[in-house]
């Protein structure tokens, strides 16, 4: 898979934040010169649940572009789905995307650790690990991996939840995503987690935000609050090989239902896609000139 010439690493963004359908998608991701793409939904329709015949116009665009596909995004254990729902949806969905993952060309599917509902810890956790092992099991028959994303749900922001969650579950098929800008949103320090759980990320999610968590503001890449450089720097340090795909919630907000037109969509997935560029060049730059570290060169 082709990587950033700078920093060795895959770029990529969710393509529904820069466009409704997958043409518009496709298109933003390859005027940034990048050759790969994080799959979420397509026009306004969550992945798993698109048609057999508007899939395959999916899968022949994004064949027919020459991406490849470095994730798919899943509603599993999401801000919609607390823990004392119906756990039928979860389980359909995924059995719908371990036939459709292949077709793509990836194994790693998003999911969640589940907002509590109405239930309470102990009840919280254990029904969590449960539904996550069931999962688990489902996506190593399928040959997937699920990656857990610090957001919403029981593991979202503690490390040590993440390593109870990691280790009660024990599968080669169950690793982490690690979304740089979410801590804002949710009131902690993602550098902090990050910093005791990199060994275990697979896949990155770049976003920059400030502001309070109950009102964010979202930014380019190392304009706001989320320490993005550090973030970086530290998964840089500890041999992360994989993939950073930009989210930048500037024009699209998926969990507040807010979207601007195609056109300023495209423009903030470009703008944000170019500011990780010259981040990551920043740091390529840093890590060759240590003198530079403190210079006000990374942010």
């Amino acid at each position: 898979m082709p990587a950033d010439a700078s920093s060795g690493l895959t770029l990529a963004g969710i393509g529904d934040e820069a466009g409704h359908g997958i043409d518009a998608q496709l298109a933003a991701v390859r005027s940034l010169g990048w050759t790969a793409i994080e799959l979420r939904g397509v026009d306004g329709i969550p992945l798993a649940e698109l048609t057999e015949p508007a899939f395959a116009r999916v899968t022949d665009a994004v064949r027919a572009a020459g991406l490849s596909v470095v994730a798919v995004d899943s509603r599993i254990g999401g801000w919609a789905r607390p823990a004392d729902g119906d756990f039928t949806a979860d389980v359909d969905e995924l059995r719908t995307l371990g036939r459709r993952c292949p077709v793509l060309g990836t194994r790693y599917v998003r999911i969640m650790s589940y907002p509590s509902g109405a239930l309470a810890e102990p009840a919280w956790r254990a029904t969590v690990i449960e539904r996550i092992r069931v999962l688990t099991h489902h996506a190593e028959q399928a040959g997937l991996v699920l990656l857990h994303e610090n957001c919403a749900g029981w593991a979202g922001s503690s490390a040590s939840r993440v390593h109870d969650l990691l280790q009660s579950v024990d599968s080669p098929a169950l690793g982490l995503l690690f979304d740089i800008g979410n801590g804002i949103a949710h009131g902690y320090s993602a550098y902090e987690l990050l910093r005791e759980t990199a060994g275990h990320v697979r896949h990155v999610h770049v976003k920059d935000a400030d502001g309070p968590a109950a009102d964010p503001v979202y930014r380019l890449p190392g304009r706001g609050q989320s320490r993005v450089a550090d973030c970086l720097r530290l998964l840089l340090d500890s041999g992360y090989a994989g993939a950073l795909s930009i989210e930048p919630h500037l024009a699209v907000v998926p969990h507040e239902g807010r979207r601007a037109p195609d056109a300023e969509c495209s423009a903030a997935f470009a703008a944000s896609g170019r500011a990780l560029a010259e981040l990551l060049g920043e740091l390529t730059a840093e890590r060759r000139d240590p003198a530079a570290v403190g210079s006000g060169r990374t942010r």
